[in-house]
């Protein structure tokens, strides 16, 4: 709704405006005439007595024009106070009208202010929750892939625990097993099995890996030579000491050892009937020469120092195994505490990734509040907008009323402007009149002055009937004077009266542009207001779409992380597949492979993730 002014109305009011000083007689023909310039105008009486004889008229008609001028002027002032007084009002409610527009539009930019920095609260803290989800992604990225790496070198570290195992049971069986015959070495041979076996036992270790320990000891009970009744090993620091002990009984022992390894294949029993039946050869035949006997030392004596040098070799490389082993479970002790302090890291991850959620939760609890007051505010802006634009039109419709008034009073003032010109017209014949009057008694003076020279007897009753005339005519001018200063002074309060309305009119006229200009400057407002409220509308949709966006983003992020908790869980459940997969990988059918599984030793080393 436009109300701008049309054009026509705007001319139609200069036109009128011209018309009213057109007929009060201040147009650009006429010279403006003020009160003062009225009230100064020469009365008869002032001034120089006229010479003129008096003019004649007739009581009746005199009296009957005051009355009617006084009585018209009386009523036309009654409705001008009237007039004036109710558009004093309706200028009052207008002004108050306009201030309460003005109110209610300060309120609605206020309101959009707050709402604006609302928005921009919400907006950044939904930047901050999007940058801290992007931080907490990168995270559980680089989480998982420190995860993959540790898997790695577990498998790594598991590959080469099982070729260190493979390799001490290779040199443990490549060793010469025990001899049976010599009775000195029959008590020794059990702690010589449980020392050749001793090598492959860990060393003991912490709780956090007692389990395993507890596997690859039983593991080894079962893969050893010794008696199932046999005592618990000793670690491998114990090793050096048993061995500068055992030293001697080895040496006994060695020369056995050689000759068993020598032996051509086949059972030791065979051979120990052997060596026992040479022995007793050895003892009967005497008839041996004493060289033969000596070679056969010398050779003996050259494979037991062979043999010794293998042991050593042989030796040395356990030694390096088991340094290598030590090494290998440090670094699977600290591998097993980067685990737990990721799995505490992950946990506080959770705890974080849970807190966030509940305060995006809280966001959007708060976001839908606020978008409920925003619409309460935005119903009870368009009210307030209706019931404006109700005031609007009712104003319209008191301003096309004001500008009717106003019309009718150009109207009126019109006719007023006639009555004047009319009242000018018969003063300016009752003027002519009394200069032809003037006219007639100078001639009639004149020609008493001729009829005194010429008869002065008979002009004293003449002059006497003259003077009676004189008298009476004198006395109507008198009346007629005193009837034309009543008539100016009435024109003087008229003209008074109508200069006042004319000021009053033009002050109403310029109130009322004001108001127009103030209704167009509260129009443009309401536009750019309403303006705003689409930008904040289309805003609020932007918003919520990103909104959306997110909403859906965190599901996604929802079902993966649940997908990775259940895939986890599978993997406890099943904790058999790695080591179904190694054994299938190091199992009978690959020769170099050992038969031996490590599901409890890869049940231990996989993260248990809540």
């Amino acid at each position: 709704m436009n109300h701008t002014p049309s054009p026509h109305l705007s001319e139609g009011g200069k036109s009128t405006g011209g018309g009213l000083l057109c007929s009060l007689g201040l147009g650009s023909e006429r010279g403006i005439r003020s009160p003062d310039s009225l009230t100064h105008t020469p009365s008869p009486t002032g001034g120089t007595p006229s010479s003129s004889p008096p003019l004649l008229l007739s009581p009746g008609l005199g009296g009957l024009g005051l009355g009617s001028l006084g009585a018209i002027g009386d009523g036309a002032g009654a409705d001008w106070e009237s007039r004036e007084e109710l558009r004093l009002r309706e200028l009052e409610e207008a002004r108050a009208r306009a201030a309460q527009m003005e109110k209610t539009m300060r309120w609605w930019s206020d309101c959009t202010a707050n709402w604006r920095e609302k928005w921009s609260k919400v907006r950044a803290e939904r930047n901050r929750a999007r940058d801290e989800v992007r931080q907490l992604r990168q995270r559980l990225d680089t989480i998982t892939k420190e995860l993959t790496s540790v898997r790695r070198e577990r498998q790594e570290l598991a590959s080469e625990n099982e070729t260190l195992r493979q390799e001490t049971l290779r040199s443990a069986h490549t060793a010469p097993p025990p001899s049976a015959t010599s009775p000195s070495s029959s008590p020794a041979h059990p702690r010589a099995a449980s020392s050749s076996s001793s090598p492959t036992i860990p060393p003991s270790s912490p709780a956090s890996s007692s389990s395993s320990q507890v596997n690859t000891d039983g593991k080894l009970d079962r893969m050893g030579e010794g008696p199932p009744g046999s005592p618990e090993p000793e670690p491998v620091r114990d090793v050096d000491l048993e061995r500068q002990k055992m030293g001697q009984q080895k040496d006994l022992e060695v020369l056995d050892s050689v000759l068993r390894s020598r032996a051509p294949e086949g059972d030791p029993e065979d051979w120990e009937s052997r060596s026992g039946v040479n022995l007793s050869s050895s003892r009967s035949s005497s008839g041996l020469s004493r060289q033969e006997r000596s070679r056969q030392l010398w050779d003996d004596i050259g494979t037991v120092e062979e043999d010794s040098s293998k042991l050593n070799a042989l030796q040395l490389r356990l030694d390096e195994s088991q340094k290598v082993l030590l090494k290998e479970r440090e670094d699977k002790l600290a591998l097993s505490k980067s685990i737990e302090r990721l799995e505490t890291e992950l946990s506080q991850w959770k705890l974080k990734y849970e807190e966030l959620t509940k305060t995006k939760q809280e966001a959007l609890k708060q976001l839908n509040l606020l978008k409920e007051m925003h619409q309460d505010e935005l119903g009870r802006i368009s009210e307030d907008l209706e019931d404006e634009l109700g005031a609007r039109t009712s104003m319209d419709k008191k301003l096309a009323e004001l500008r009717a008034e106003m019309e009718r009073l150009q109207v009126e003032n019109a006719a007023e402007w006639g009555r004047r010109e009319r009242l000018e017209t018969e003063k300016l014949a009752l003027e002519r009149d009394n200069k032809k009057l003037r006219a007639q008694t100078e001639d009639l003076e004149e020609q008493l002055a001729k009829k005194r020279r010429q008869a002065a007897s008979a002009l004293d009753t003449d002059l006497k009937a003259i003077q009676t005339e004189l008298f009476e005519r004198n006395k109507e001018l008198a009346d007629l004077r005193h009837i034309h200063s009543k008539l100016k002074k009435q024109f003087q309060e008229k003209t008074a009266e109508l200069a006042h309305a004319n000021r009053r009119v033009e002050s109403h006229e310029a109130e009322v542009k004001k108001l127009r200009l103030r209704v167009e400057e509260l129009k443009k407002e309401l536009g750019q207001a309403e303006d705003e409220l689409d930008e904040s509308h289309n805003q609020t949709r932007k918003l919520q779409r990103s909104l959306d966006e997110q909403v859906e983003q965190t599901e996604n992020l929802q079902v993966q992380l649940e997908h990775l908790q259940s895939r986890l869980r599978r993997q406890q459940q099943n904790p058999g597949l790695f080591g179904k997969m190694r054994t299938a990988r190091f199992g009978p059918e690959n020769p170099d492979g050992p038969t031996s599984d490590m599901d409890e030793e890869d049940e231990e080393l996989q993260l248990q993730i809540p």
